[in-house]
């Protein structure tokens, strides 16, 4: 419990605050179908929205946990919505300071859910990322790489939301600094296999062939060593689309002579290929 919230115990509002969510709280612990979880959210959503004064949600660690386990892949779309409807009535109640101070708490339910949600989810949860994420910008940084991972699902080709998805990561990019993106980026497409063919795209349509990469350096990030781990990995991927997609990216974009590359990383490159 922080100074912030200590302070406001001592206001009884605040105390029958806590009481009531403490209480409706309880309705997750006994919710056995997906009804019951509607109902539960709906109620927790009530004492938020009644006390909407206060900008330090109580319990909010508990509160993170129930939204994560309400986006459960296995859960129905009206659960999901219901909780995003949560998501969005608490961060308009907290702001975007405290939202970019607890990122991680919301962040590791909201994160997972866009290549799991039903079409009627998609639209709901894009506009949480743009209304209230995006206006965060630098301070996005430490939760960037989960982004990313989370909203590359978005870039299917034919998707209904294949160009708002690419205009929000265009738009993150132009908030957090070009560099810090594209390292993100390339975190993503090592770490997460099953981001590595949107994410491989995203760069190959973001470059400027008739730049040199002299230009536009920014696209390798800001740490070249992972840059090049990530698109080693890449190019021995189980997925021939994901092995096409990479190679076109070394041929067009990282000849072996660039100057930007060091003899250990173009051996690691040439390995690879």
């Amino acid at each position: 419990m922080n100074t912030e919230e200590v302070e406001l115990l001592s206001d009884s509002k605040y105390r029958n605050y806590v009481a009531a969510v403490d209480k409706v709280l309880k309705n997750f612990e006994y919710s056995s179908e997906w009804a019951d979880l509607i109902s539960a959210l709906g109620k927790l959503n009530k004492v938020l929205q009644n006390n909407a004064k206060y900008q330090v949600v109580p319990k909010k660690l508990t509160i993170g946990k129930r939204l994560a386990q309400c986006l459960h892949p296995a859960l129905p779309s009206g659960v999901h919505r219901k909780a995003l409807e949560t998501y969005e009535i608490i961060f308009k109640i907290i702001g975007p300071k405290r939202l970019a101070k607890d990122l991680f708490l919301y962040s590791s339910g909201l994160f997972p859910l866009l290549s799991n949600a039903a079409m009627s989810v998609k639209p709901v949860l894009l506009g949480l990322y743009e209304t209230y994420y995006l206006p965060l910008g630098k301070t996005l940084k430490p939760g960037l790489q989960g982004l990313l991972t989370g909203v590359l699902p978005g870039l299917e080709e034919g998707s209904e939301y294949y160009d708002r998805t690419n205009t929000l990561l265009e738009k993150v990019a132009a908030a957090v600094e070009q560099s810090a993106f594209y390292s993100a980026l390339w975190g993503s497409i090592l770490t997460s296999p099953s981001v590595r063919l949107p994410g491989v795209s995203f760069v190959l349509l973001h470059l400027n062939r008739k730049l040199s990469m002299e230009d536009q350096l920014y696209v390798m990030g800001s740490d070249i060593e992972l840059m090049v781990e990530a698109v080693s990995t890449s190019v021995q991927d189980s997925s021939v689309l994901v092995q096409r997609s990479t190679l076109d990216l070394i041929l067009f974009c990282f000849p072996f002579h660039m100057s930007q590359m060091d003899e250990r990383e173009e051996s690691s490159m040439q390995v690879s290929r």
